[in-house]
């Protein structure tokens, strides 16, 4: 038995923060917790700071930018120790080393990745070093290990790639004889180590995927990703007033809210988790008892054909491509496409009829370069400031009531696009930006409806 639990910046960020988790902690030591901590609060983003105003030549502002994060270190020590002497003295230790890089990119003026990396990493050492002494103060046996001793990547600086067979090898040498011994733990998120020992990062959202591959090399019972919010929601809050927590997610539901643009996990960062076949859950640290969401690998939803959760993204760009030429002319399609890729542009939804076909794409696409290449193949009508609804749940394929349903909700807004069935669990709308609130509130009145509010999220439930 084991447990990961991974706290954000957010989570770790003032003394009495640190002193929730450690309570989460210790309530949670029977099931043998490996703790993966981010930097605290906006560290890193100081520490990148620091790194660019040193290549600049101005050491005195990166010197500011660091007392910055070890003066937030320094006074969570003072309040959570009776003696943080010798804790302040590893912290100082840290300062120095991070001085010494500074400088040497000043003088060079250069900031390699490599050094990047180096620099970005004292955040979440800074913060494992507090918390470790914060669990030590309350007399609970824990170890700290470094990230590097287990985390090994390729040496790709700034976004390195894990390599999860020689992970799963390093953590039964260094991680699971401590947790076998009843230790905790302890250990940063975001960062990973070469062979020849270089410190990488794994880039934005590492910190979960630290966790997830953590979890995966030890066959945890669950990881536990502890943030600011109680799970996912059913809908955007800043949009639709009181939206409800989803009890669970499957991953394929999870990925397709995270690509619509909700506030979700990135299904990239958990996916070893969910590979392995573990549930991962996501916890508001300031309400342990609340509501939470499982992104649960065995949930078993296909079947049902409901709603888990509505997204939307926006603005869009709507482009229809209208030609006579592509009535039963076989690869017309990978030819008017091909444009696309040459320019690399990204395509969202598609939809298509007999002599047009519509698509959305990012608002900053290359429009006039676009026409230009599709000049000799078809009529190009470009709509802009729209916004993809979507209502995503397992199974809504097989539900094509769920189409009636959601039209007759929207009315009297008119979608200019319509996607269902392109997946098993997507129902997709493309409207005017301006009726993004009005059509994701009357789409969450109808697939989450006050009066039957135990039942929507009951459906959620389903778990095999």
């Amino acid at each position: 038995m084991s447990l990961v639990m991974k706290f954000g910046g957010s989570s770790v960020a003032t003394a009495q923060r640190l002193t929730q988790v450690v309570d989460l902690v210790v309530a949670a030591r029977p099931r043998r917790p490996a703790v993966v901590l981010s930097a605290m609060g906006k560290s890193t983003d100081a520490l990148f700071a620091a790194g660019e105003a040193a290549r600049n030549g101005d050491v005195g502002t990166a010197t500011q930018r660091i007392d910055g994060v070890f003066g937030v270190a320094a006074q969570a020590l003072g309040e959570l120790l009776a003696a943080p002497a010798a804790a302040q003295a590893s912290l100082d230790v840290m300062r120095t080393d991070l001085l010494t890089l500074l400088r040497g990119v000043s003088l060079l003026r250069e900031l390699t990745p490599r050094t990047r990396d180096a620099i970005v990493a004292h955040g979440e050492r800074i913060a494992t070093a507090v918390f470790t002494a914060a669990l030590r103060e309350r007399d609970v046996p824990v170890v700290l290990i470094d990230a590097t001793d287990w985390l090994r990547t390729d040496a790709v600086h700034g976004g390195a790639t894990p390599l999860r067979a020689t992970i799963a090898t390093l953590a039964a040498a260094a991680v699971t004889p401590a947790l076998e011994a009843g230790t905790v733990v302890v250990t940063q998120g975001y960062l990973g180590g070469t062979a020849d020992g270089a410190t990488t990062t794994l880039g934005r959202g590492g910190s979960d995927w630290s966790a997830a591959l953590l979890g995966e090399a030890l066959r945890a019972d669950e990881v536990q990703i502890w943030t600011d919010v109680e799970g996912v929601l059913s809908a955007d809050p800043r949009i639709v007033p009181e939206p409800r927590p989803i009890p669970v997610l499957s991953p394929a539901e999870a990925a397709e809210l995270a690509a619509f643009g909700a506030k979700v996990l990135h299904p990239a960062t958990i996916q070893p988790a969910v590979d392995a076949g573990i549930p991962v859950t996501v916890r508001h640290t300031l309400r342990p008892q609340g509501a939470f969401t499982t992104i649960d690998p065995r949930a078993t939803r296909s079947a049902r054909g409901t709603v888990a959760a509505l997204a939307c993204r926006g603005p869009v760009t709507v482009l229809t491509m209208t030609s006579t030429r592509m009535l039963a002319q076989s690869g017309y399609l990978a030819r008017l496409f091909a444009a696309f890729g040459e320019l690399g542009v990204c395509v969202d939804l598609v939809a298509t009829a007999e002599v047009s076909v519509t698509c959305t794409v990012e608002p900053d696409a290359p429009l006039e370069k676009l026409a230009k290449a599709l000049a000799g193949h078809a009529h190009i009508e470009v709509a802009t400031d729209r916004a993809i609804v979507a209502a995503v749940g397992d199974g809504l394929v097989r539900a094509p009531q769920m189409l009636a349903r959601a039209a007759s909700a929207l009315h009297p807004i008119v979608p200019e696009v319509t996607c269902f069935g392109g997946n098993d669990r997507n129902l997709s709308f493309v409207v005017k930006q301006s009726e993004v609130a009005a059509a994701m509130q009357r789409l969450h009145a109808a697939f989450f409806p006050a009066e039957a509010g135990t039942a929507a999220v009951g459906n959620a439930r389903e778990v095999g």
